[in-house]
């Protein structure tokens, strides 16, 4: 028990520390583009960062958000194993991992350094999913896309995701990454719900696919 405070829970601790860098306003402001939380949306996402930058630095702020999902489910997953007596393995480290990736996008959604007022969680996710199945990832981001270039709604894309998101978990046969994508579906759904309100009223914010601004 003790080896778990010491091993496994910090390594949480750490990986929603992780999550909780807002790589969209370190972006935006190295770039004098002003504080983030302040135009476009107010959304500390790749998706607003887009809107003020454009698709070049909107895609460098969803790679940092990304990666950083990945360093938190690979961190989880080399501790988790050693700290109940498991021996390592592909299927026990994601078991372990994919709940170090839902700490980062709980850190991404409420980081500590912003009053707890971040992100939606997107991009975190498709962090999570590489680093847990590349196959998955594959599968969500073709769908995000699609739906994203023929409604030019980017909720609208993610918001697909969300709801195919459990079931995808729950096909990889670790009920451990099927019970995380389903909280982390809860969490994202309920982090757009002011996005699906505007989405039905069609007051939604519309994306334009612009390389730099």
């Amino acid at each position: 028990m003790e080896y778990f405070f010491n091993a496994y829970t910090v390594s949480l601790i750490i990986a929603y520390l992780l999550g909780s860098i807002p790589f969209g306003i370190i972006i935006t402001k190295l770039f004098n583009k002003g504080d983030l939380r302040k135009v476009g949306s107010g959304n500390i996402g790749a998706t607003n960062v887009m809107r003020v930058g454009g698709l070049r630095m909107a895609g460098l702020v969803w790679i940092l958000d990304m990666l950083k999902a990945v360093a938190a489910v690979w961190l989880c997953g080399f501790f988790g194993p050693p700290t109940f007596g498991q021996e390592y393995s592909a299927v026990v480290v994601v078991a372990f991992g994919v709940w170090g990736g839902l700490a980062a996008i709980v850190g991404h959604c409420f980081p500590v350094w912003l009053k707890f007022h971040g992100g939606k969680g997107v991009s975190c996710l498709f962090g999570v999913l590489l680093a847990v199945n590349p196959v998955l990832f594959v599968i969500c981001g073709l769908i995000w896309l699609l739906i994203a270039m023929i409604t030019k709604y980017s909720s609208a894309g993610a918001l697909a995701v969300f709801c195919l998101l459990p079931f995808l978990g729950f096909l990889t046969g670790v009920d451990a990454v099927g019970f995380a994508f389903l909280v982390i579906a809860i969490l994202c759904l309920w982090q757009h719900r002011g996005n699906i309100v505007r989405l039905f009223s069609g007051k939604e914010s519309k994306i334009e696919w612009k390389w730099k601004k």
